[in-house]
Formats: structure tokens, C-alpha cells, sequence
């Protein structure tokens, strides 16, 4: 099943690469305000479910852009595809975007692949042996203090995101570490949390497609995943944290609070935390986070 997988993920690759030769030809549309979907998008799953449905006709496909139109709808083999993870930046050339297949056997993600074609480089896993990049086994970052690391993260560019939460966010991660980033693509930033790139990673509004892949990476590298509260069933909660354990068990404690799981206490410190800023009082200082 990896192998048909890879098979689907690098044909897509092939194709993406293609059209980044000249990406100024592609055609794009806009789902919703700043979500964007191209030709190639389209093109990347077609061939993508394709590939997957020849070797798999009983298998039932979960994909961004064709939903569940495909496949079997009673299957306990389910393929989640996100055919482009980071249209954004392939539209403007920036080459950090990346091809997303993950198995779904009984709802437990079991296979995974991750390819990013501008690099070449190929991450996956199957549950219960490892998770490689280009056949090097991958492990998460030893790092175990907070300030000593780089979290990455996804912006909010809906709409209806709640914007001045993420600033808080933000604010509370920045300073308690070496840097945060947001290269532009939640599948790259799961796998390169699996590789220790990075040493944390968290967002909000994510799909299923968005993680499925990176979540496997990044826990048969020896890392958790799960919702801002620590909880492992998050697939479809729409919050993701990912890290090394010692690393996520410190940042659960910072990012708890903003989770739409959280408990009344922290839900009403956040709203006071923002009416405060509203009124321009001073921020607190930071609390201090204990190694776990």
C-alpha cells in the first residue's frame, strides 16, 4: 500500500513540478476569500485517486477538492489526499508546498506519504515501523527546553478566523521561544517536525487532509499529536499540536487555554486577556513553563 501510494504521490509531484516551470500560466480560482485552488490542484488529484482506485477499486477516497465523490462509501480503507498542501505559495512561486496521502484503516491513520516535489524528498510511514525521508529513519528533536526552540505555525487568512486570538497565541509562544516560523504548508510542517527541523508545531482550522499524513510522521518518529488540550483524537477538531514529548507537554500548557476544548477557567482568562488588551492595559508577563 506505501509503495502505491509513492506511486501516486511522485506521478502528482511530476505534475506540479511541470507547472511550475511556468506557474504564471496556471489558471487559479478562489474557493473563499484568500483560498485559493489552481488546475494543477485538480490535475494532482485526478491522477492521485487514479493511481490509488487501480490498485484499490474497494478503497474509499477522501480527497480537498472531490470530497467523497470517489471511491467506495462503505470502505474501512479510506485514502485522505491534499493533491497541493500550499497552493498559496506554489501560485506565487515559492517553492514550499508538498503532496499529502495518508491510509485510514477503521478511522486510525496507518500509511502515510508526504512528497515535496521542488525537493525531491519523500517522507513516510507505516504505523508501527518508523517513519522515514528518503529512507533515512527520521526521530523528533531532543531539544527539551521550550526557550531553546522553533515551533512553527500556520496564520489565519479567513475571514471568519478569529484573528486577535492567534495574535495572543503567538505572543505567548514567541516569547517563551528561539523563533517561530510559517512556511506556508501544514503537511511539510508536520513532517518536518518528524525529521527535527523543527521542534514544535501548532494551527488552527486545519482538515483532516491538512494533517492525516504529517501526524503519522510525526508519531512513528517518536513525537504526539493531538488537539491544543493534549488530546490524541483530533483529526477532524479542526486544532493541531505537534512536538517532541517534552516539548508538547510544555507547550499544551501554554496553548491549552485557546483550545475550543478548554475548561470555563481558561476560556475566561483568555476573554479577559483580551478585553484587557482592547483597553490597552499592559501585558502580564509571560508565566514561567517548566521543563516536563
Amino acid at each position: 500500500m506505501i509503495n502505491v501510494a509513492i506511486k501516486a504521490a511522485r506521478a502528482a509531484g511530476s505534475l506540479i513540478n511541470r507547472a511550475a516551470l511556468d506557474v504564471e500560466s496556471v489558471r487559479v480560482s478562489q474557493k473563499k476569500v484568500n483560498d485559493f485552488v489552481t488546475e494543477v490542484d485538480h490535475a494532482a488529484e485526478k491522477v492521485i485517486i487514479e493511481t490509488l482506485l487501480t490498485a484499490y477499486p474497494g478503497h474509499g477516497i477522501w480527497a480537498e477538492e472531490s470530497g467523497r465523490e470517489h471511491g467506495a462509501k462503505d470502505s474501512e480503507f479510506v485514502w485522505i489526499i491534499d493533491p497541493l498542501d500550499g497552493t498559496t505559495n506554489f501560485i506565487h512561486g515559492l517553492p514550499v508546498y508538498c503532496v499529502s496521502i495518508a491510509l485510514a484503516v477503521k478511522g486510525k491513520v496507518e500509511q502515510a506519504v508526504i512528497y515535496d516535489p521542488s525537493r525531491n524528498d519523500l517522507f513516510t510511514a507505516t504505523k508501527g515501523r518508523g517513519a522515514y525521508m528518503n529512507d533515512r529513519r527520521l526521530r523528533v528533536s531532543k531539544r527539551t527546553r521550550l526557550q531553546e526552540c522553533l515551533i512553527s505555525t500556520g496564520f489565519p487568512f479567513r475571514q471568519d478566523d478569529d484573528f486577535n486570538s492567534y495574535l495572543r497565541m503567538m505572543g505567548d509562544v514567541m516569547q517563551r521561544t528561539a523563533g517561530l516560523r510559517r512556511p506556508g504548508s501544514a503537511a511539510l510542517d508536520l513532517a518536518y517536525v518528524a525529521a527535527g527541523f523543527t521542534d514544535g508545531f501548532f494551527e488552527t482550522g486545519l482538515q483532516a487532509w491538512d494533517v492525516a499524513a504529517g501526524s503519522l510522521l510525526v508519531t512513528e518518529a517518536g513525537g504526539l499529536v493531538g488537539n491544543f488540550t493534549g488530546e490524541a483524537d483530533f483529526l477532524e477538531q479542526h486544532e493541531c499540536l505537534a512536538g517532541s514529548p517534552r516539548i508538547y507537554g510544555q507547550m499544551v500548557s501554554i496553548l491549552g487555554k485557546y483550545s475550543k476544548f478548554a475548561g470555563a477557567g481558561d476560556k475566561a482568562a483568555v476573554r479577559q486577556a483580551a478585553a484587557d488588551m482592547r483597553e490597552g492595559a499592559p501585558l502580564a508577563p509571560a508565566p514561567s513553563v517548566a521543563d516536563e
